[in-house]
């Protein structure tokens, strides 16, 4: 057996040790093993296998495509997939599975896009079935989809470039020159080192459309012309505005997708015809059949899976009496019939990844459109060019072509034709050359005159090409006549029906929730208890955190709902039965840790109801005042967060809740005390109002309590009362002077 030996470890750097040929233990130094090893298998990844570009294509669907192209598919009869295959490997050299897998996922039969670009004949599967697979390459046939012709359009003429297949044989694109925003189109997704790409689809239409709009107006709002994706399951999409803004702008986010369906009342049962483009069917049919099993839900007698030649159908037959939109608002809420989009517009732009919205992505797009389009005309008019300068050396022999036939005939060498012919005429050598390949039919007088009848022509066509390159515009205005005939030629409705989340009906049956009377307790450090009377009773001393108190107690039922307001504007909502029964003795709960609160994010404020009845009064430093009904927070879809919860102009100073106005002392740093009665200030529907300015405040001093005012409090309450807002209000009398009072903060 070989003697191992380790040698001498590197000097910086971690170090790791591998077995070399002859059995030895050699050290590596890590942080080299991985920039030479590692970096560029995750760099070769991320540019050349998971993350698309701004053509909407990775290098796979691009090679495929392009060697489809180049067999004549494009106009052809459709051709085995094997043939198909096999050619592309001359470009793609991972296979002939990872091949037609990519094939497959692009066409019409697998349907996944909105707009495939594979015509496909046979068995290619369906992305809504996890088990359906295709067949194998030798049975389907395919060709190029009608819509590539857009993807090509004028890839012969010079708009983009062209790089070395892998064994430098042949040439392909390294983009295609396409003439929609196919990026934004067509659903595409991929998983690289450390990165991701989740592009949702949009409609075609609605695409051109904005992307034409943005062309004219640099500042146009995509929301208005762009109302929200479109996939090709044709699921609903319950609208967000600020979710997809938040889309629309960051290119990251989550757009919720809901199963469309319909009651058949003569067979008793639930049809669901489409499902997010998320899930399966097959997932979603498992789940119910666990949640049947599980006793969550009781009123499904079966489950089945239609999918046939309609297309994808799942079938569920309800027990008698059962009311399917009860049934539906719950299954929504347990399966993945009701799902997340998460968004991840990352796109190759000059070779870095970048995370764009709707409308930089867009920019992109118009950017390498036109530089597509100038790359076209130049290479037009250089053509133009080359003929009109052929036609000017045949319109110089029209004058004498007896000549231009003697100085042939005359000439003994066959090498010394051209260079007679450009003494004789003063031409140069291509148009020598030119002349001087024209057949002997051709010498005549109406055929030179027929062809030097274009150069006038020609010469318009030249300089119209060269006001084009000059102007950006006039090539803004041709992308955008280009997209107008993309749109009306194939442009499909919208697949995906919205509905607006204010709108959406949850009528879900209640969970059986016990209801009993219970005693709620929410502390100044954000802890919350619920304790039944009958544990308060035998245990009445809480047990708290050193400097921690009591800040609201309130007697209330296990099923109502409570809101958490917090100090970064927002309020969160969970049920009095979402936490456990627990004694005073105990610690509670830590509510930022029970709701999932943002980082650093505290609670301020607890309101418990079960009818959203009654009114928010918020205090700001500022002296205003905010008068809100309690019903603004309430949402008719079961929301565990909503922002916006109150303004954020100026730091709250407290806030209180009440079913019926009364009045409130307000105390500021300065000393200064107020009596308002709250019927005295306007009620606001909008839950972020800035409020009505009640207290004056001198410079340096803010208001920082709000409190209901209790009677007797004050000797002579009417001192601190005012009949003009806003107001000073009073310093405290001698008889009214308690050390709280005149606390200062």
């Amino acid at each position: 057996m070989a003697k191992r030996r380790r040698t001498q470890p590197a000097a910086t750097g971690k170090t790791h040790g591998v077995i070399n040929g002859a059995g030895e233990v050699v050290e590596q130094n890590i942080d080299s093993t991985i920039r030479e090893n590692y970096m560029p298998y995750a760099m070769s990844v991320i540019l050349s296998r998971a993350i698309p570009e701004i053509d909407g294509f990775k290098p796979s669907h691009r090679k495929l495509l392009y060697t489809m192209y180049k067999m004549g598919l494009l106009n052809g009869a459709r051709t085995k997939s094997a043939n198909i295959v096999g050619a592309t490997m001359k470009l793609n050299p991972h296979g002939d599975l990872a091949i037609y897998d990519t094939m497959v996922r692009l066409s019409r039969g697998y349907e996944a896009l909105l707009h495939p670009y594979v015509d496909s004949k046979g068995n290619f599967g369906k992305f809504y079935s996890r088990d359906m697979a295709w067949a194998a390459s030798r049975y389907t046939e395919a060709k190029l989809d009608k819509i590539c012709n857009e993807l090509f359009r004028d890839i012969d003429k010079d708009t983009v470039d062209f790089v070395d297949n892998y064994d430098n044989t042949m040439k392909e694109p390294s983009l295609l020159p396409v003439a929609f925003p196919s990026v934004l189109v067509n659903t595409n997704t991929g998983i690289a080192v450390g990165m991701a790409s989740n592009i949702c689809s949009f409609n075609l239409k609605e695409i051109c459309e904005t992307t034409a709009a943005l062309i004219r107006d640099p500042n146009h709002d995509v929301m208005q012309t762009l109302p929200a994706p479109d996939f090709i399951g044709g699921c609903q999409i319950i609208y967000d505005e600020n979710a997809l803004r938040q889309v629309y702008e960051t290119g990251k986010g989550g757009i919720k997708l809901r199963a469309r369906y319909q009651y058949d009342k003569s067979a008793n049962c639930i049809d669901v015809l489409s499902i997010p483009s998320t899930t399966t069917c097959e997932v979603i049919i498992e789940k119910i059949i666990d949640l049947v099993k599980a006793g969550k839900i009781k009123d499904i007698a079966d489950v089945r899976d239609e999918t046939g030649i309609d297309g994808l159908k799942i079938t569920i037959d309800l027990k008698r009496g059962v009311d399917p939109d009860r049934l539906m608002a719950k299954l929504y809420r347990f399966t993945t019939l009701e799902d997340s989009f998460s968004c991840n517009f990352n796109v190759l732009i000059g070779g870095v990844p970048r995370v764009l919205g709707v409308k930089a992505l867009l920019e992109e797009w118009i950017a390498f459109r036109i530089e597509c389009v100038r790359r076209r005309t130049y290479f037009d008019r250089n053509k133009k060019a080359e003929k009109l300068h052929l036609l000017k050396g045949l319109e110089a022999i029209l004058l004498d072509i007896d000549k231009a036939v003697k100085i042939v005939r005359e000439t003994d060498e066959e090498a010394e034709v051209v260079p007679n012919l450009m003494i004789g005429f003063g031409i140069d050598e291509v148009q020598a050359e030119y002349v001087a390949e024209i057949k002997l039919r051709h010498l005549n007088r109406e055929y030179i005159l027929k062809r030097t009848a274009e150069i006038e022509a020609l010469e318009k066509e030249i300089a119209e090409l060269d006001e084009i390159l000059k102007s950006k515009t006039r090539i803004k205005t041709i992308i955008v006549k280009e997209l107008k005939e993309i749109a009306e030629k194939y442009g499909q409705p919208r697949k995906s029906i919205i509905i607006y989340e204010d709108i959406v009906s949850y009528t879900e049956e209640k969970d059986d929730v016990p209801d009993y009377p219970v005693n709620l307790f929410f502390t100044k450090e954000g802890y919350f208890k619920k304790i039944t009377p009958q544990s308060l009773r035998m245990s009445s001393n809480h047990k708290l955190k050193d400097g921690d108190e009591i800040a609201q107690t309130c007697e209330f039922s296990n099923n109502g709902e409570l809101l958490f307001f917090t100090d970064k504007c927002q309020v969160y909502k969970a049920k009095a039965a979402d936490f456990t029964d627990t004694k005073a003795s105990a610690l509670g709960e830590y509510v930022p840790a029970k709701l999932g609160m943002d980082e650093g994010e505290n609670a301020v404020y607890m309101v418990a109801t079960k009818d959203y009845k009654g009114i928010l009064l918020f205090a700001f430093e500022n002296g205003k005042l905010a008068k809100v009904p309690l019903e603004a927070y309430q949402t008719k879809t079961n929301r565990k967060k909503l922002t916006g919860a109150y303004s954020d102009k100026s730091p709250l100073a407290g806030m209180v809740f009440f079913t019926e106005d009364k009045e409130f002392l307000l105390k500021a740093s300065s000393g200064r005390m107020l009596l308002i009665h709250s019927g005295a200030i306007n009620l606001k529907t909008t839950r972020s109002t800035q409020g009505v300015a009640v207290m004056k405040l001198k410079k340096g001093h803010r208001l920082f309590e709000i409190s209901e005012y209790v009677e007797g409090t004050f000797a002579k309450p009417q001192r601190y009362r005012t009949k003009t807002l806003p107001t000073l209000g009073a310093m405290p009398a001698n008889e009214d002077s308690t050390d709280e009072q005149l606390t200062l903060i």
